[in-house]
């Protein structure tokens, strides 16, 4: 029962994802096109958010950070589900 509530958190917390990842990808591939959020580049996004690729542009550091957040609490409550169900 616990694990439909997982589920539906996990779902729930998955919506905003296309907004972090496409602020992200923007400033990483440093375009405003909004076909970058289509197009399946993954190198310089994982350096981007591995690494410092940009020490000085704050808004690169603002976005990396909240969007690790995200994704810690993604993989968090993903494991959470998979251990419960």
């Amino acid at each position: 029962m616990i694990s439909k509530y997982v589920f539906v958190l996990l779902v729930a917390w998955g919506i905003p994802s296309t907004f972090f990842r496409s602020k992200f990808r923007k400033i990483v591939y440093q375009t405003d096109d909004w076909k970058i959020n289509i197009k399946p580049f993954f190198i310089k996004e994982l350096k981007g958010l591995l690494f410092n690729i940009f020490p000085t542009n704050h808004d690169y550091i603002r976005a990396r950070n909240q969007y690790r957040l995200y994704l810690v609490v993604y993989l968090f409550l993903f494991i959470i589900y998979a251990l419960i169900k």
